[in-house]
C-alpha cells in the first residue's frame, strides 16, 4: 500500500528511500516537556496497584487515564472489547483513544500499552514467576510520556491532528514457564483496534509506539519491523534525537524484529508505525523486564523527557 505524507513529518511509504529535505530539528519550536510531571503520571499509575485485566486497579486506572486525557483532548473514546487469555480466562479490555483536532485529515498516531503483566516470569527468583509486577517501565513509562505530550500539546497544537491510543491487554502473552508459545497471545488490544478502529476508515500518516521508554541509561535501536514498514519516519526520529543531543540513547544500530503493538498496526490497518523500545545489547530489554523489580526505581525522568522531546520535534517539524 502506497502512503503519501502531507504534513507533520510523515513517512512517504513503507521502507521509503526517497530523499527528504534536511531539517534542523534543534531549531524546531515545540511545547515544553516537563519531566517531573511525566514522572508523576507514572507514579500515579502504579499507585492504583497491579493494572492487570479484570482487577479493580485496572478499572480505576482506565477511568483515570480517560478523565485526564479529556482535560486536554477534544474527544476521548473508551473502546471495550472481550479477550480470552492463553490461560482461558475471559477479560474485558479497554483501549483508550484521545484526539486533538479530530476533524483534521492529516493525522499522527501515538501509542503505548497501559496494562501491567500478570506474571513476573523473567524474575531471577522462581517463586515470583506467578506474581504480578508493577509495570513501571514496561507500560507506565510510555503512558506517562504520552500524557505529558497531550497536556503540553493541547496549548500549542501542531499542524496535524494527533490521536493518542492506550492499548490494553498487550502484556498478557504466554508465560515463559508454560509449555507452549503463540505470537497471537500478545498485543490483544492492538489486534482488536486494528481490525475495529475507533472511527470507520481511520488512517494516519504515520505512528509512533512507545514501549519501555523510561529506562536508566536507555538504548533505543532501529528495530526491524519499524524499519521495514516505517523506515523514513524512524530515520527522522533518530536524526532528531542526534540533533537534540540524545545520540547515545537513540543508537544507529539495526536490531531484530520485536513482537509489539506496532506489528499489528502496520500489518492489519496499514499505518506505518515505529516502535521506540528499550533494547539492551543482549536483547533482553532491560534488567528488570518482567520481574517484580520493575517499579518506579526503574524509571528515569531524563529518559522520559528525551523521548517526548524527540517525538514532538518530528511532529512539529512541518
Amino acid at each position: 500500500m502506497s502512503l503519501v505524507a502531507a504534513s507533520c513529518g510523515g513517512d512517504k511509504g513503507h521502507n521509503s528511500t526517497t530523499p527528504t529535505a534536511t531539517v534542523n530539528y534543534a531549531a524546531v519550536q515545540t511545547p515544553a516537556f516537563d519531566s517531573d510531571t511525566a514522572y508523576s503520571y507514572a507514579a500515579r499509575q502504579l499507585a492504583f496497584g497491579f493494572r492487570t485485566p479484570g482487577s479493580k486497579a485496572h478499572a480505576a486506572c482506565a477511568a483515570w487515564i480517560a478523565e485526564q486525557m479529556a482535560q486536554w483532548c477534544d474527544t476521548v473514546v473508551v473502546q471495550e472489547f472481550g479477550a480470552t487469555l492463553w490461560t482461558g480466562q475471559h477479560v474485558t479490555g479497554k483501549n483508550i483513544i484521545a484526539s486533538l483536532d479530530p476533524g483534521k485529515a492529516d493525522r499522527v498516531l501515538l501509542g503505548a500499552h497501559w496494562d501491567s503483566r500478570m506474571w513476573a516470569d523473567h524474575d531471577p527468583d522462581s517463586t515470583n514467576w506467578r506474581k504480578p509486577l508493577p509495570g513501571a517501565n514496561d507500560g507506565a513509562s510510555g503512558v506517562a510520556v504520552l500524557m505529558e505530550m497531550a497536556r503540553t500539546m493541547a496549548e500549542q497544537r501542531p499542524n496535524c491532528g494527533v490521536d493518542f491510543i492506550f492499548f490494553d491487554v498487550e502484556d498478557q502473552g504466554i508465560a515463559e514457564w508454560a509449555d507452549e508459545y503463540r505470537d497471537e497471545s500478545w498485543c490483544l488490544g492492538s489486534q482488536y483496534w486494528a481490525r475495529h478502529p475507533h472511527r470507520p476508515f481511520y488512517s494516519a500518516t504515520y505512528g509512533v509506539l512507545l514501549d519501555m521508554v523510561g529506562c536508566h541509561k536507555a538504548r533505543f535501536t532501529k528495530e526491524q519491523v519499524s524499519m521495514q514498514y516505517a523506515g523514513g519516519t524512524m530515520d527522522k526520529l533518530w536524526q532528531a534525537a542526534t540533533a537534540l543531543g540524545y545520540g547515545q540513547m537513540f543508537v544507529d544500530t539495526k536490531t531484530d524484529a520485536i513482537l509489539d503493538d506496532h506489528l499489528y498496526v502496520n500489518q492489519l490497518i496499514n499505518i506505518p508505525m515505529v516502535d521506540i523500545v528499550q533494547n539492551s545489547v543482549d536483547c533482553s530489554f532491560y534488567p528488570y523486564w518482567h520481574t517484580v523489580k520493575d517499579d518506579l526505581e526503574a524509571v528515569d525522568k531524563g529518559t522520559l523527557e528525551a523521548v517526548g522531546r524527540v517525538v514532538m520535534a518530528v511532529i512539529y517539524s512541518k
